[in-house]
C-alpha cells in the first residue's frame, strides 16, 4: 500500500508541476490553466472520444450485418 501511495504522490507532484510550468509558459495563473484543462479541454475531449466510440460501434455493427 505504501508503494501505491508513493507512486500516486509522485504522479500528483509531476502533474501539479507540469500545470505550474505551463501557466508560467503561457503567462496565465495556475487557476486559469486548471479551469482551461478541467472545465473546457477535458469535457470537449471526452465528448469527442464518446462520439468516436459510437461511430466505431455503428461501423462495426454495419460490417457484421453485411457479412
Amino acid at each position: 500500500m505504501k508503494y501505491i501511495e508513493y507512486i500516486a504522490g509522485n504522479i500528483y507532484a509531476y502533474c501539479t508541476d507540469f500545470v505550474i510550468n505551463l501557466a508560467n509558459l503561457v503567462q496565465l495563473s495556475y487557476y486559469e490553466i486548471n479551469a482551461l484543462i478541467f472545465c473546457m479541454i477535458w469535457p470537449i475531449l471526452s465528448l469527442l472520444l464518446i462520439t468516436l466510440n459510437i461511430y466505431q460501434f455503428i461501423l462495426n455493427f454495419k460490417a457484421r450485418k453485411t457479412s
